[in-house]
């Protein structure tokens, strides 16, 4: 299958011989990846394959029990996830991890000066606050900006997932870790996604753990399939889904 060309110095995330144990078991095994910054790649795989592991890996919640991890050229195998956000690196995660008292406005500013020089500062809010105009600029971004006002716990399930995302975006991100957007959205909902990731900035790249082919099919320059905490097949998305064996293990036969 086609394998992607890296220039020198262009590499977001470089992976070699990443491995995490549990105990007796092996969540991930040799996970050997490159990604190109600006690159949007597709992790898939049935449950259980190593997908949400590799996330803690990247991000720093689970150290590896073997191999590296370089962010832009630097090594962070060992960096405590608030160093590796400082860096750059975002995440959403399975479950939203939202401030439910607060109006979505409120979420994605506390998240902008989350990791801005003045997170600490206890003024108030200005009129002319550059930050704030940064969340006003974030919502328009992801499509919730009319709900600015709104209670978090009052927004549906898949506006929430839209405020994750632009939750995400906050303090100009080098690259994201999106842990299935798409779970639990109606079909219009998923299509909105689509719109959405599609439109972020050229030069941030992500990873998508998706479960919906379909979704990842249409936001990803690369597909990397795993199994049982292996790299079992990459490629384009028209490789894969053209893929035999894939078709087999994972599709259930032809793709429609």
């Amino acid at each position: 299958m086609t394998t992607p060309l890296h220039s020198a110095g262009s590499l977001a995330l470089e992976l070699d011989g990443v491995s995490r144990h549990f105990g007796a078991l092996v969540a991930l095994s040799g996970i050997d990846m490159r990604i190109a910054a600006g690159e949007r790649r597709a992790v898939l795989g049935s449950n259980g394959a190593g997908k949400t592991t590799l996330f803690n890996a990247i991000t720093g919640d689970f150290l590896p029990t073997s191999g590296s991890i370089r962010f832009f050229g630097e090594d962070i195998t060992v960096l405590p996830p608030h160093e590796r956000i400082r860096r750059g690196l975002r995440r959403t995660y399975q479950i939203s991890q939202l401030f439910g008292g607060l109006t979505v406005l409120q979420n994605v500013y506390l998240a902008c000066r989350g990791v801005s020089g003045g997170r600490f500062s206890l003024l108030r809010v200005k009129p002319s606050d550059v930050t704030m105009a940064q969340a006003e600029s974030i919502l328009k971004a992801v499509h919730i900006d009319s709900h600015a006002q709104r209670p978090v716990e009052n927004l549906s399930h898949g506006e929430k997932r839209q405020l994750e995302i632009a939750m995400a975006l906050a303090g100009a991100p080098r690259f994201i870790l999106f842990d299935e957007p798409a779970a639990g959205l109606s079909p219009t909902e998923r299509r909105e996604l689509v719109v959405i990731l599609n439109a972020l900035p050229k030069h941030i790249g992500f990873i998508l753990i998706e479960h919906d082919l379909d979704v990842a099919l249409r936001v990803s320059e690369y597909i990397t399939m795993m199994h049982n905490g292996k790299i079992f097949k990459e490629g384009t998305p028209d490789e894969i889904e053209a893929d035999s064996e894939v078709q087999e293990i994972y599709l259930g036969g032809k793709h429609g």
